[in-house]
């Protein structure tokens, strides 16, 4: 018996590649849900998961195989893995999460609002034990959200509507259309689409998403950026007709 419980707790070569499948497509980590899943015993996870063994904690739940490098923003992918522990990543849809407001701004380099906690937004609410994790309950079309690096992650004029939305500073909200937009990281069409709905709140027309965005480029200290939106919204106008005049409210 004791000879047998031992072979049980070493990790056979089966195990292990069970695991390198696994890992291989989610950046070197793996879930103890995604392990148990696969049939490793939890004798053979309690070695596996021992200081200086072959699967080094990350986050509660959450490894990296030895050997592999750690992928960048490692503490974002576990956060999000968290989220759906035994889902992997590629069966994963936008209910399991979506990174967005501050953490997506860093996964572009847009801005420079410090991503200080790993943030995700999912249609409907889920319990997070983390201080350092935000869930934000909103739902996403699927024109909102693109995969980078694996991970999906809001769109630029999206994080924009949300950080508004959120009553973040104008100005840093500015800065992160403004360097979307130079950096063709989206297109100065979702933005007023996706910035439409605070219009009226902002002072100016409803429905006025191309106000808000010259008013966002002015005040993001771009004056080629500014210049370059006046000239395509001028050019859509010629093409849909002329819209109300880009009069802000003075209250």
């Amino acid at each position: 018996m004791p000879f047998m419980a031992y072979n049980e707790a070493m990790p056979s070569n089966i195990t292990m590649r069970k695991i390198a499948e696994i890992a291989a497509e989610q950046w070197g980590l793996i879930t103890r849900r995604q392990a148990e899943q696969a049939g490793i015993p939890e004798r053979t996870l309690a070695r596996l998961t021992a200081p200086g063994a072959t699967l080094a904690r990350v986050a509660h739940g959450v490894y990296l195989v030895a050997g592999s490098p750690p992928p960048d923003h490692v503490e974002l992918r576990a956060a999000w893995l968290q989220l759906a522990p035994e889902v992997p990543v590629w069966s994963r849809t936008a209910e399991q999460g979506v990174v967005s407001h501050r953490s997506a701004a860093a996964i572009y380099g847009l801005g420079h609002l410090p991503a200080d906690r790993q943030e995700f937004t999912l249609p409907r609410r889920r319990q997070v034990r983390r201080p350092d994790v935000t869930v934000h309950v909103r739902k996403l079309d699927r024109s909102d959200w693109i995969g980078i690096g694996g991970l999906p992650v809001t769109r630029p004029s999206r994080i924009a509507s949300d950080l508004l939305w959120e009553n973040e500073d104008h100005e840093a909200v500015a800065r992160i259309v403004v360097d979307a937009l130079r950096d063709i990281q989206d297109y100065s069409r979702n933005f007023v689409q996706a910035l439409a709905p605070h219009a009226s709140r902002l002072g100016f027309r409803q429905g006025g998403g191309d106000q808000v965005l010259l008013w966002l480029a002015d005040i993001g200290g771009d004056p080629e950026i500014s210049g370059w939106i006046k000239g395509e919204l001028a050019r859509q106008e010629s093409k849909d007709g002329p819209a109300p005049s880009p009069m802000r409210v003075v209250h």
